[in-house]
């Protein structure tokens, strides 16, 4: 790029107001700010304290909203953050990015509100959102002859799942929820590879910078491809075939794998730096979430809601809380250190997350365990919006675009 080239961009890009100069700061701080709306939302409802103004009954809309509403505005702002660092490309900003975000937030309210607006609207734009994020990502992707193509076909494949997840809300397909399971499967097969690639170098780094060179982790081998393609028949069985003994045993396998696969990355010797330590206990709820979910096949005192929860209130509320906040202090220009907020918002994902999967098993009442681990997990979520909100709203310190 030529220097004059260089100076237009960097012109061009001051010009936008600092919230739409990178596509994590509206979809992040958007996507925290709903998984709050949805929780508070799921509660109320569950108590019988609100009406949800929805076609989805209030399991399916708090399933759906959390999975392809929350989830979605995550995986967009990761996916329009990373893509320029793919490709070397510019980042979607401006009007682009504003037309994208808008997209998201009216499917929110759609659905919503689609007992009165009608599904069949809510149906194309939450849909659309996905096939239109998939085909810008196809269309960076593709132009800088990238590897990352794998994750473009993930997220078309999202926007399938949730358009059969809509489907079944609906009555118009009966396929016993394999919408919302092939979702959370696609989400899990993210975590897997997108995690096996950060987490080990993030930890190797960390490590090399403490002089700690002997031991640090390696580079992705033939056993982390091996651990990818178990768990991916795995979720597809289970997406499938829910029941069968079969996918029991690849929800086993896969767990242990991957336990494996997380021990290998040396997480408890970066217990002192908590934006790398918690990558390494965010990853940890994939393998627990799976062996409890093949266990539960053979133990019926294993509930299955513990095992989904353990995949998406764990490893997938806390690895997005954790991806969102380095990314956030990287992007804005601040240092990669977590503040006492930070920790504060870590420590709550995570005992939200324990506490909602224990809840069957602790000696209180189900419900209040519920409300309790709904509180807290939510509040990590509400903390971020207040913490990193200015952050994602504001410019870089340094002045950079």
């Amino acid at each position: 790029m030529t220097t004059s080239s260089a100076s237009e961009r960097h012109e061009r890009l001051m010009a936008l107001p600092p919230f739409l100069r990178g596509g994590f700061r509206p979809f992040f701080l958007s996507g925290a700010v709903w998984a709050v709306v949805v929780v508070v939302l799921w509660v109320c409802a569950l108590s019988g304290a609100v009406a949800l103004p929805t076609r989805f009954d209030p399991l399916a809309w708090h399933r759906h909203e959390m999975l392809f509403g929350y989830l979605g505005a995550v995986i967009c702002g990761f996916i329009l953050t990373a893509i320029p660092n793919w490709t070397g490309r510019l980042p979607i900003s401006g009007s682009p990015l504003a037309g994208l975000w808008g997209l998201w937030l009216i499917a929110r309210l759609a659905v919503l509100f689609s007992g009165t607006t009608g599904a069949i609207l809510a149906f194309f734009l939450d849909v659309g959102f996905f096939v239109v994020l998939g085909l810008v990502a196809a269309r960076e992707v593709i132009a800088a002859k990238n590897r990352n193509l794998p994750i473009v076909v993930m997220i078309l494949l999202f926007a399938l799942a949730n358009a059969i997840d809509h489907g079944e809300a609906l009555g118009c397909i009966d396929w016993g929820g394999l919408g919302w399971r092939l979702g959370l499967g696609l989400v899990l097969m993210m975590i897997g590879l997108i995690g096996g690639r950060i987490i080990p170098s993030f930890t190797r780094n960390w490590l090399a910078k403490q002089g700690r060179t002997a031991g640090l982790p390696g580079q992705p081998s033939r056993f982390d491809l091996a651990s990818l393609g178990v768990m991916a028949l795995a979720l597809l069985g289970w997406a499938a075939f829910p029941d069968a003994q079969a996918t029991a045993v690849l929800l086993l396998a896969a767990g242990a794998l991957h336990a494996a696969r997380l021990a290998r990355w040396s997480g408890l010797r970066t217990a002192r730096d908590p934006l790398v330590f918690i990558l390494h206990v965010s990853y940890a709820w994939l393998p627990i979430g799976l062996l409890l979910l093949g266990a539960s096949a053979f133990w019926p005192a294993i509930p299955v809601s513990s095992a989904v929860h353990a995949l998406a209130a764990g490893a997938m509320g806390s690895m997005t809380l954790s991806v969102m906040t380095r990314a956030t202090l990287g992007h804005t220009g601040r240092p990669l250190h977590a503040d006492g907020w930070t920790v504060a918002i870590y420590a709550l994902v995570t005992v939200g997350a324990f506490l909602r999967v224990t809840a069957p098993w602790l000696p209180t009442d189900y419900m209040r365990a519920i409300e309790i681990a709904g509180t807290a997990w939510a509040g990590a979520f509400l903390l971020f919006a207040l913490a990193y909100g200015p952050k994602l709203l504001g410019a870089r310190p340094d002045g950079r675009p």
